[in-house]
C-alpha cells in the first residue's frame, strides 16, 4: 500500500528509485569527573588539529565536486571551531567541574546551539544545526573515532535520515545520490543548499519514522511540492515517469547541444568554460561541453599535504590535466592560500583579519621562491598548450610587475631548452579587489587578459566576510555596486583591446547570464554541470536586448530591484 509523506520543498526535481536509510555514526561516552584540567585541555587541543584537517579536507572536497560558495560551508565550520566563545566554555568546565573533554565540549555545544534556536530568525536557528555537526566532530576526534566515508549501496538511492549534517551530506557518492529526504531541517539548511547545488531534489520536515520505512521500498519523491511517494502505485509510477522523462528530456536536449558553440540569436559567439580542480574535474568539463578551462585551482597541489609539492609532482599533475584539455585554452590561477586556506608549512601567522592579511601573490615578497617553481612547472606541464596564468588578490600595480619579471626570467630560462614550446602563452590577472576594477585601464598595459572573480569581488566591495553567516547575505554579485564594478572592468578592458572572462559563482547563475551578456564579457566559467544549460539560456538570447537589460540594472540601486528585474526576462529551460 503506497504512503504520502508530506515535508517542505528545499530542491526541485522529482526521481525515483529505492531508498536507503543514512544512520551516522551516533556519539557514545561517558561522563568521567575529578579529571586532570590540563590533561583534557591538551586532548581538546589535539583533537581541534585533527578537526581543522578533516574539515579543510572537507572544504577542498566540496570546492572540487560541488562549487566554491558551497565549500565555504566548511570554512564557517571551522570558525565555530576557533570561537574563542566556545572554547572558554569548554575551558571553565574543564577547571571548575573537572570534566573529561568530551563531556565539556557536548556541554558546550548544547549551551551554545540552544542560543541560536532561541533567536527569533529561522536562518539562524538552522544554524544550530551546524554547531551540533562541529561539536559531533570534535567528539569524535576526541575518541579517536575516523569520520570515513559512508558504505553506500552500489546503486543509486533515496537517502533518507532524521537529519543530515553538512558533513554527512558531501561524504556521499554524488553519484548515487538520487536525492535527500530528512525528518528534521529546513529550506534554508546547509543540506539543502548542497541539494541544490548537487542538483537533486530534496525534501526537509517530512513527517514520518525511520523505522516504519523499509529499506529498498520503491518510492517517488517530488522535490518541487514536498512529498515522498513510498510503495507507489501503477497509476503513480507512471505519472512519476512521465514527468522524469520531461525532465531527463530537458537535461538532455541540453546535454546533446553542450559541445555546440554558445551563440546568441543575433550571431554573437560567448565562450563557456570550467572553473575545475583536479583531473577528474577537467574529465568532467569536457564531457559537458567545456571549450576550455576559465579556472584551474592550484590549490589541491598544497592543500592537506606536510610539505610543499615537488617540481616534479607538480609537473606530472599538470600534464595529465594538459592532456586532457589538448588543444583546448587553459586558465590557471597561481597558488591562493591565505584568508580561507591554511597550510601549516607555510609558516602563516594568526592574523585579525586573514581576508586582508598575507595570501596569494602577497606571498611572493617573501617566499618567490613557490611562485617560481610553480611558474615552471607549470610552464613545462602546459608545454605546447594554449596556457593563460593568471595572478589571484591582485591589488596594486608593483605587484603585477614583480611577478611578470619572475615570469618572463623564467620564461627565458625554459627558452634555453629547446623542448619548450609555448605559441599561445598569456600572463593575466583576477579582479577580485575595487581597486584592481578601478585601475583596470592602467593595469591593461601589463597583462593580457582579466578574469573577475565576484564571490571575492562582492567580499571585499561591501566588506562583508562572506563566511560569517550573520553578514554572508550582503555579498551579493547582485548588489548594483559590484556589477558596476563589472560593467567598469569589462569597458576599460575592452577600450585596451583585453579580453575579460568571469569565474566566480555569477558566471554559473541562469539569472545573471543576460545581464553579463549585456554588459560584453567574453568568457563564462562555471561548475561543469552548469554549462548545458547556461549554453542553451545563451543561445536564446539576443545581445541587443542584453544590453538593453544591462542599461536597466545600471540604473537601478537596490539588489532586490535588480533580481526582480533579471527574474523578469528569465529564459525557461
Amino acid at each position: 500500500m503506497s504512503k504520502k509523506i508530506l515535508g517542505l520543498p528545499a530542491s526541485n526535481g522529482i526521481v525515483s528509485g529505492p531508498v536507503w536509510i543514512y544512520r551516522p555514526i551516533q556519539l557514545s561516552y561517558k561522563t568521567k569527573n575529578f579529571c586532570d584540567p590540563q590533561e583534557e585541555l591538551s586532548r581538546l587541543d589535539n583533537a581541534v588539529g585533527v578537526a581543522k584537517k578533516q574539515l579543510q579536507g572537507l572544504m577542498l572536497k566540496t570546492k572540487d565536486q560541488i562549487g566554491e560558495e558551497e565549500a565555504q560551508i566548511f570554512e564557517a565550520h571551522k570558525l565555530i571551531l576557533e570561537d574563542p566563545e566556545l572554547k572558554n566554555l569548554v575551558i571553565d568546565l574543564l577547571e571548575n567541574k573537572r570534566i573529561n573533554a568530551e563531556a565539556a565540549v557536548d556541554q558546550s555545544i548544547e549551551q551554545y546551539a540552544n542560543s541560536l534556536q532561541a533567536l527569533d530568525s529561522e536562518y539562524f536557528r538552522e544554524r544550530a544545526q551546524d554547531v551540533r555537526d562541529v561539536g559531533r566532530r570534535l567528539i569524535l576526534c576526541l575518541q579517536g573515532v575516523k569520520t570515513s566515508d559512508a558504505k553506500m549501496p552500489e546503486n543509486p538511492v533515496i537517502i533518507l535520515a532524521d537529519e543530515l549534517t553538512p558533513s554527512d551530506t558531501v561524504q556521499f557518492d554524488p553519484n548515487i545520490i538520487l536525492g535527500f529526504c530528512t525528518i528534521r531541517g529546513g529550506p534554508t539548511s546547509h543540506t539543502a543548499i548542497l541539494a541544490r547545488s548537487l542538483n537533486v531534489p530534496a525534501i526537509v520536515s517530512a513527517k514520518f519514522k525511520l523505522e516504519e520505512v523499509l529499506e529498498n521500498s520503491l518510492a517517488i519523491m517530488n522535490g518541487s511540492d514536498g512529498y515522498l511517494l513510498l510503495n507507489p502505485e501503477k497509476k503513480q509510477v507512471t505519472k512519476a515517469k512521465k514527468a522524469l522523462m520531461q525532465q531527463e528530456e530537458i537535461w538532455q536536449k541540453h546535454l546533446s547541444n553542450a559541445h555546440k558553440p554558445a551563440i546568441t540569436l543575433d550571431h554573437q559567439e560567448i565562450e563557456v568554460v570550467a572553473n575545475i580542480g583536479s583531473a577528474e574535474d577537467a574529465q568532467k568539463a569536457i564531457e559537458f561541453g567545456a571549450e576550455g578551462v576559465g579556472l584551474l585551482r592550484t590549490e589541491f597541489l598544497y592543500i592537506n599535504h606536510e610539505e610543499l609539492p615537488s617540481f616534479d609532482d607538480q609537473v606530472k599533475a599538470y600534464r595529465q590535466i594538459s592532456n586532457i584539455m589538448g588543444d583546448r585554452p587553459v586558465v590557471i590561477r597561481t597558488l591562493d592560500i591565505g584568508g580561507d586556506k591554511n597550510v601549516p608549512y607555510l609558516d602563516f601567522k594568526d592574523e585579525q583579519n586573514p581576508f586582508l592579511g598575507w595570501r596569494a601573490i602577497r606571498m611572493i615578497g617573501e617566499r618567490p621562491d613557490i611562485f617560481e617553481v610553480q611558474l615552471k612547472a607549470l610552464l613545462t606541464g602546459f608545454s605546447g598548450s594554449d596556457l593563460r596564468i593568471m595572478l589571484p588578490m591582485v591589488s596594486q600595480i608593483e605587484e603585477v610587475e614583480n611577478a611578470k619579471s619572475i615570469f618572463n626570467n623564467v620564461v627565458d630560462d625554459l627558452k634555453r631548452n629547446e623542448n619548450f614550446v609555448h605559441p599561445k602563452l598569456q600572463f593575466g590577472i583576477m579582479v577580485e579587489i575595487p581597486s584592481t576594477a578601478l585601475m583596470v585601464e592602467s593595469f591593461a598595459d601589463h597583462v593580457d587578459f582579466f578574469s573577475i572573480g565576484t564571490n571575492d569581488l562582492a567580499q571585499y566591495t561591501l566588506a562583508v566576510d562572506r563566511t560569517n553567516e550573520r553578514v554572508a547575505n550582503l555579498a551579493s554579485p547582485f548588489n548594483s555596486a559590484v556589477i558596476k564594478l563589472i560593467a567598469m572592468t569589462i569597458k576599460g578592458a575592452h577600450k585596451n583591446n583585453r579580453w575579460v572572462g568571469l569565474c566566480g559563482e555569477m558566471a554559473g547563475n541562469p539569472l545573471a547570464t543576460p545581464l553579463l551578456i549585456g554588459l560584453g564579457l567574453d568568457e563564462f566559467s562555471m561548475a561543469p554541470n552548469s554549462i548545458p544549460r547556461i549554453k542553451h539560456i545563451i543561445r536564446s538570447l539576443e545581445k541587443e536586448k542584453c544590453q538593453q537589460i544591462a542599461h536597466e540594472v545600471l540604473r537601478k540601486q537596490k539588489t532586490k530591484d535588480i533580481m526582480a528585474l533579471l527574474e523578469s526576462v528569465q529564459v525557461n529551460n
